[in-house]
């Protein structure tokens, strides 16, 4: 069983359905054209991101597609922080078919301070309802690391390995720079790691093998049961497309057949309390 942890799916910029902003990514990616990506790869089912970049807040396009594809796809969608109405936002989306999370925005191109209370409005309302958090924090995980500190109660992904990576090639020399802030995150046992995108890290060619060693200290600190696999494709398209960022954890030696599988998806279906059925 292979689960992606993070796609996206949207269709095409157009009046009927406009984009918030475009960004380098496919000019479109369908529900159904993202279930044909993945038949031709093998993958089994995605956790399905509401892709912010396009539609903010509004998750009602992940919550169609999941509607037309319910086997193959669960789904996540941001929540505003300075809505008053959270708690009913959250309600409402936990009773959404497929909904098994919600994601707060705080990167550093859009941060959160540590205190936001916004923030922590989100999290005890998706505690109540029984959802955990993801966070986009890459850039600002100090704030990301308080705010978990703030709720053990809670449980919490972190997404994109916390890291910031490139809309275009190459990568930054100083990729990994904060992978410190990332291996001290794992010593809290309420969250638990994306590792999506990383191929973007790499400043190889394809298959990137530059990306095992800092992988491996990741690996060891957070445990494979911790760690989520995800491509996140669309978003990385510019810089890697969806086999390139699958095929290396396929092959690589350095995984046992065990850590594969928990890795490509044994993780996300235990976290999420969901897997596909094909």
């Amino acid at each position: 069983m292979i689960i992606d942890a993070q796609v996206h799916a949207y269709e095409a910029n157009t009046p009927a359905r406009p984009w918030a902003s475009v960004p380098n990514w496919p000019a479109h990616v369908t529900g159904k054209e993202m279930v044909a990506a993945m038949d031709a790869l093998g993958i089994d089912g995605a956790i399905l991101i509401s892709a912010f970049a396009m539609y903010r807040f509004d998750g009602s396009y992940a919550a169609a597609v999941q509607r037309a594809f319910p086997d193959r796809f669960a789904i996540i969608k941001p929540v505003d922080p300075d809505d008053p109405a959270v708690d009913e936002v959250i309600g409402a989306w936990k009773r959404t078919p497929g909904a098994v999370a919600v994601r707060i925005m705080m990167p550093a191109e859009a941060p959160r301070p540590a205190d936001d209370p916004g923030c922590s409005r989100i999290v005890r309302a998706a505690t109540r309802h029984g959802l955990p958090v993801n966070l986009h924090c890459w850039g600002n995980l100090g704030a990301a690391t308080a705010l978990i500190d703030r709720h053990p109660e809670a449980r919490f992904v972190i997404d994109h390995l916390g890291l910031v990576q490139p809309a275009v090639r190459p990568a930054p020399a100083d990729a990994w720079a904060a992978l410190p802030q990332v291996l001290d995150l794992a010593r809290r046992d309420n969250a638990v790691i994306k590792v999506s995108g990383a191929c973007t890290l790499s400043h190889a060619a394809y298959p990137f093998d530059d990306i095992w060693e800092p992988l491996a200290r990741v690996f060891e600190a957070w445990g494979f049961e911790r760690c989520l696999w995800g491509t996140d494709w669309t978003r990385a398209f510019a810089v890697v497309d969806q086999e390139q960022a699958t095929t290396p954890f396929r092959l690589t030696q350095r995984l046992s057949d065990s850590e594969r599988a928990m890795l490509m998806g044994g993780a996300c279906a235990r976290f999420y309390g969901w897997q596909p059925r094909r």
